[in-house]
């Protein structure tokens, strides 16, 4: 069983992948999300010394709706984020070694 194309040694190179940046930032987001809630509910995990965890989480959120946000209006290379990741051909070869 052999996917992708054949490389210059005659290696199965993988199939590219197709990711959506803006499903990766918004997964990102659920995940903070759900640690919020985690650590607003278990009263040990917000008290003392950790303080602070909660705008932790809250942080997270905040930025990743920022980075949503300018994924999903387009912005600088975010129109191509869901372009197939290419692995340089000198990079593949520090892997061969």
């Amino acid at each position: 069983m052999t996917s992708g194309s054949k490389g210059e040694q005659g290696t199965d190179a993988p199939d590219l992948v197709r990711v959506r940046a803006d499903r990766v930032a918004a997964a990102g987001m659920i995940l903070w999300a759900v640690a919020l809630v985690v650590v607003l509910a278990v009263p040990s995990l917000r008290t003392g010394d950790r303080d602070w965890w909660p705008w932790a989480c809250v942080s997270g959120l905040a930025v990743g709706a920022l980075g949503w946000v300018y994924l999903r209006r387009g912005r600088g290379n975010a129109a191509d984020a869901d372009a197939p990741i290419r692995v340089p051909d000198a990079v593949r070869r520090i892997g061969e070694r």
